[in-house]
Formats: structure tokens, sequence, C-alpha cells
């Protein structure tokens, strides 16, 4: 067995209920691809609504699930649709939802692309956390990984092994090629709503100069200064400086949680990626959301466990 749904008062961490916030909070920004001016307001809902994004600015109002099954593949971003519900890089605010254990929001967007901020998902922290938590009637549901599953290449993958006393761990090792002016470093937490404030939600988005030059040259980003994401040339952050170290690592292990939130449930293991992106990430999600439907209708996941990488 891969994993155990766990719902109600036994299992390996001490159980939670659902949680919603206690009043609507809002953000404001820019997309770093389109450019587009957007506000996301967050609103309490009731029990069992889940995450759920609706485009505030389209005549029906269409609405989209933050799960993965509502995922699509895109190059840097996680995407999700669901009809003319689409919207861009989801990927901070889900996990700044999933960290403070905000399971039923809705979440309502007046343009497809989420806004960038700072590049990191403090903003949407610092106002989630001041808007407040309520406890609803119900029990969470949790996936309990309880074997080791691989996906991916020797070159990048992504891996999900129990964890050792009921923990949620996620960590990212990165290491890119010679050629690149981003040093190997890596980055893991043992997640719990004050950790991810403190060390996870402040690291942005980067990319090296060389990426940036080619962006800018294409005519996208335009609208996005130095100041708004870390560039990263030979000699360290361009016009900027480092929130942390390994800021680069704990940006990816950000976007490691925000993206298999997508799950849909809590999840109790260890969770670890080597060089790999928001595609393998959307591919370990997608896995764990079926586990965690099979185990719910008492039926054996179809996973089958990759064989280590050497």
């Amino acid at each position: 067995m891969l994993g155990q749904l766990v719902q109600g008062g036994h299992g390996v961490n001490p159980s939670r209920n659902e949680h919603t916030i206690a009043v609507s909070c809002e953000v404001s920004g820019r997309g770093y691809w389109s450019g587009k001016e957007v506000r996301v307001i967050i609103h309490p809902a009731s029990l069992g609504t889940g995450v759920r994004l609706i485009r505030s600015d389209l005549p029906a109002i269409p609405v989209c699930e933050g799960l993965v099954s509502r995922r699509y593949d895109a190059n840097l971003r996680t995407n999700l649709a669901h009809g003319e519900a689409t919207f861009q890089m989801v990927e901070h605010l889900m996990a700044a939802l999933y960290a403070l254990e905000i399971d039923n929001c809705i979440c309502e967007i007046d343009a497809e692309e989420l806004p960038s901020l700072d590049g990191s998902s403090f903003e949407f922290v610092e106002q989630l956390s001041n808007a407040g938590l309520i406890v609803q009637a119900a029990p969470r549901k949790r996936l309990v990984i309880r074997d080791r599953l691989r996906i991916g290449t020797m070159d990048g993958w992504i891996e999900a092994v129990p964890s050792r006393a009921g923990e949620s761990y996620f960590e990212y090792q990165l290491s890119f090629d010679d050629q690149t002016p981003i040093a190997p470093q890596a980055f893991g937490v043992e997640l719990t709503p004050n950790r991810f404030m403190r060390e996870v939600a402040p690291a942005r988005t980067f990319v090296t100069k060389a990426q940036a030059d080619q962006i800018r040259g294409a005519g996208l980003a335009s609208h996005v200064t130095n100041q708004d994401l870390l560039v990263i040339g030979s000699d360290g952050p361009v016009d900027n400086e480092y929130r942390f170290r390994n800021e680069c690592a704990r940006h990816k292990t950000l976007d490691l949680i925000g993206d298999l939130a997508l799950a849909g449930v809590d999840l109790i293991g260890r969770f670890t990626s080597f060089r790999g992106g928001h595609n393998l990430n959307g591919q370990l999600a997608a896995h764990l959301a079926e586990m965690a439907a099979q185990e719910s209708h008492g039926t054996k996941s179809s996973f089958v466990k990759q064989p280590k990488a050497a």
C-alpha cells in the first residue's frame, strides 16, 4: 500500500478539522507575463467547498477548482482551466493556502494571470493571516505515504517517502549546469504555518540575467524590473540582494508545496525534488490525488513504484 487516506481522529499526525478564513481579504498587483493589473479577493467558504477560483471579470463568472485535475502544462508556471475559467501562475497562492491550512475559500480574480507581487507568497500569507481562521465541523482528509515512490530520471526526479514521525516535509535540491551563475544549493522544511511564513513565503522567483534578457528581448515582461524578482548575474543578484543564502532553493520548495497542494488533501510524508520543476510536481500531484481517491473508495492505488535512479 503506497498511501492511506485518513479522516478523523486516528492517524500518524493529530487530526485537524477543515478551516476557512474569518473575513475576506484582498491582494492586488500586476501579472508577470501579461502586465495586467489584477485583484484577488479571497472569501470564506462553507465546509467541503475546497479552493475555488472564479473569473469575476467574465460575464458568466466561471469557476475552476484548485485541483490537479484542472491543471495543464505551461512553461515556468502552473496554470488551471475549466472551460472559460482559466488562471495562470496559481502556485504562489496555492502554497500560501495549503501551508496556512485554509481548506475552503472562494478566490475571486478579475484577470487570467494572478499578481506576481514581489515574486513570493509573502503578501498572500500576510493578508490571509490577518483575515484569521475559523475551524469547521468536519475532519480534513489526509493522505499518509506508506511506501516510497519516485518519478523522473537521473537528471531530475521527485519522490515521496514515509515520514519518520508523522511530519510533512518538503525539500528541493537545486543543481544547474556549469554555465549558470546560480550555485548548487538545497533547502528543506518540516511544514507548519509559522515555518512557512518565516522560512519559505518570502523566497522570490528568480531567473538568470541571460534568461531575463531573452524574455525581455521577446517583448515579454517588459514592465518587470530587477526589483520585482531576482535576476541573477555572474556577481549575484542584479540591483537586488538575497533574502536568504539559498533563496533559489527555498523558492523552488515554495513552488513544490503549491503544486502538490493541488492533490486536494493534506500530505503526510517526506517530499523531495532533485532538479524538478512544475511538470514533475504536477505529475506527482496527479498520482497523489489518484491515490487519495482510490483509498477513499477502498480500492488499491494503481501507481507503480519507479526504481531509484542511479
